[in-house]
């Protein structure tokens, strides 16, 4: 079986990594080809472009970038029908995929989209496209089944794949003799939202010299990258471990994205945090229709984590709310039931597990 797998962003690089390990299971002669990154390599994924060469944050942003991403679309499209694939499963990564979905069911090739577009808060209209060119989508929000039911769409919800991440992690700490309590730092993946969103984090952390302080790095960055925007070399990084770093750290200052789940689902307290440019703001705050930013508040449909968001984003609103995580028990056991209870709505161990055996079902049907 060929398969054809674009993931646009780390995110999408960890999930589809573990859908592609379950699909190996399936079938040892799987062949992968990929737009992502290292974990989806790891599982026989010939990398054709990295997910760090890809992302680009906001409208401006976009705009641009325009010469480059139509370049990679047009590239993208060539190499797919230059392999052939029994199919082409598209993760998340929208104003990129849903152009290349709209060209295979143009061409004939089977279309499946795992982990949906986030069509709910944004760009409803993107879902006649969907239904009208995906062949079978993989939703891993409970309340996405019912969004596209409403819109007259047949989606599978098999629960979400960071259980599976998280549970075949074998946790062991990141500075095992460290005394002092770690606040674990996550500014993101993209090269903008960490130039805005690391600045606020780093002066915060002076406000707390009896604090070790640690920067959740990405591999595609250097630690020179990172102490740069930081303007704080003495805060080390630590790249490829975030989740033995979440694991060992009483809290985190998170940037808005999967990560805040992650975090969640780990067990450790957050502040989510966001600053984008002025104008991709301005733009976004009124065209996103959703109550929160963090996924976590979105399942829960309740402010469960504090979001601290563009001018609220600074030093003292991070100094207040990190106090209170980190030295209030209340805070701390309101936070622990609401991740308990947050755990229950997504489900158990096995998502990747069952969303695989359905793509291949559903690719082997096609292909017989």
């Amino acid at each position: 079986m060929k398969l054809y797998i674009i993931a646009g962003e780390a995110s999408g690089d960890l999930h589809a990594s573990n859908l592609m390990r379950e699909l190996n299971l399936l079938d040892t002669k799987m062949e992968f080809r990929c737009w992502g990154g290292n974990l989806m390599q790891e599982q026989g994924g010939v990398i054709v472009k990295h997910y760090s060469d890809l992302a680009f944050m906001g409208f401006l942003e976009v705009i641009l970038n325009l010469k480059t991403i139509l370049r990679n679309l047009s590239f993208c499209k060539k190499d797919i029908l230059d392999f052939q694939p029994d199919a082409v499963i598209l993760v998340d990564y929208p104003g990129f995929n849903l152009k290349i979905a709209e060209f295979l069911h143009e061409k004939g090739i089977p279309v499946i989209y795992y982990i949906s577009p986030q069509v709910w808060a944004w760009k409803q209209s993107r879902v006649k496209i969907i239904r009208k060119v995906v062949d079978k989508m993989i939703v891993i929000l409970p309340f996405e089944k019912d969004f596209y039911a409403r819109h007259g769409m047949n989606v599978e919800f098999h629960g979400h794949p960071l259980l599976d991440a998280l549970g075949i992690n074998n946790f062991s700490p990141v500075f095992p003799d460290e005394k002092k309590p770690i606040v674990a730092l996550l500014p993101g993946s993209r090269k903008q939202e960490i130039q805005k969103v690391l600045p606020e984090m780093a002066k915060a952390a002076l406000n707390f010299p009896d604090v070790k302080f640690v920067i959740a790095g990405v591999a595609s960055h250097c630690d020179e990258f990172y102490h740069k925007i930081a303007g704080n070399n003495s805060i080390p990084v630590i790249s490829g471990r975030t989740y033995d770093l979440l694991k060992q750290a009483k809290a985190a200052l998170v940037t808005s994205g999967t990560a805040t789940l992650e975090t969640a689902l780990i067990g450790t307290p957050e502040v989510v945090c966001y600053k984008g440019g002025n104008i991709s703001y301005q733009i976004a705050k009124r065209v996103i229709k959703v109550k929160y930013i963090s996924l976590v508040n979105l399942i829960m449909d309740r402010p469960v984590v504090k979001e601290l968001i563009q001018n609220e984003l600074n030093t003292v609103n991070l100094t207040n709310e990190l106090n209170l995580i980190l030295n209030d028990a209340s805070t701390r056991e309101l936070i622990n039931r609401n991740y308990a209870e947050l755990r229950e709505i997504l489900g158990g161990d096995g998502a990747s597990r069952r969303a695989a055996a359905s793509v291949f079902g559903f690719v082997r049907k096609r292909i017989q």
